[in-house]
């Protein structure tokens, strides 16, 4: 009986490290699944700062433009 009892506990015991085996691989799943995701957000901010400093450098092009056309009217007498 005791020997049964051994045995019991062996095989919950066996069962119980299966599990903690599998959860260990799902969790190096998750963080590699993590890392990956973190580093494409990274890229996305990248991307949008150097978007945004795109749009900062049209819009001075255009102030700059804007500037030029008014110089052109004033010495064309065609400002208001």
């Amino acid at each position: 009986m005791a020997e049964d009892v051994n045995n019991l506990v062996l095989e919950h015991l066996r069962a119980i490290r299966s599990d903690l085996r599998d959860m260990r691989d799902t969790m190096a799943e998750q963080r590699q699944r993590l890392t990956r995701m973190e580093i494409g957000l990274a890229g996305l901010r990248r991307d949008q700062g150097a978007d945004a400093g795109g749009v900062a450098e049209m819009g001075l092009r255009i102030d700059r433009l804007v500037e030029q056309v008014r110089r052109i009217e004033h010495r064309l007498d065609l400002a208001d």
